[in-house]
């Protein structure tokens, strides 16, 4: 085994820390021990003592005094908020704004379930049949939602619907 050449000396001759400690006022010597070992752990942690508790509060009013602590906060106010109240005067406005959506409405006059091989046989001239009556009400959808219910009628030789009720609003989902 081939040996290590020695390591040069740090310049400044090494003693850099030692000189320092010594600047810093402490000694060298009691600096390279190493620290107690901790105490073994208790099954519970100790509560200070009393006096400990008060001799911390005169601590901090000293400090506080001397201005190297800031005082401590003031009362908390609560913040006060504007009221979010709904207002009544500008509905008019807001309809303003969407007059101008274009929404998709369709009125279904009923339904029926078909096999493929159903569907392809149709031609003209074929006959579905519906799942409702001759003067049952017709389903008025807007945007796939059901809004209104309604009668057929024709005006001028054009089919036409007449509301007959207003589905609410819980109910506007149902199919």
């Amino acid at each position: 085994m081939a040996e290590e050449p020695p390591r040069p000396a740090p310049p400044g001759g090494g003693d850099d820390v030692e000189e320092l400690m010594k600047m810093l006022g402490v000694d060298p010597a009691k600096a390279g021990t190493p620290p107690p070992p901790p105490a073994p752990a208790a099954s519970a942690p100790a509560s200070p003592p009393p006096a400990a508790g008060e001799e911390i509060h005169r601590m901090m009013k000293d400090l506080q005094a001397a201005g190297k602590l800031p005082a401590p906060p003031s009362e908390a106010k609560r913040p006060e908020f504007e009221s979010f109240a709904p207002s009544q005067g500008k509905t008019e406005a807001s309809i303003d704004l969407l007059r101008d959506v274009s929404l998709h409405a369709k009125v279904e006059l009923g339904r029926t379930r078909m096999l493929v091989q159903d569907i392809l046989k149709l031609s003209p001239g074929s006959v579905v049949e519906l799942d409702r009556l001759t003067g049952d009400p017709l389903d008025v959808y807007v945007n796939d939602r059901l809004v209104a219910r309604g009668e057929v009628l024709v005006i001028n030789e054009n089919f036409a619907i007449r509301i007959t009720e207003v589905v609410a609003p819980g109910r506007a989902g149902e199919k």
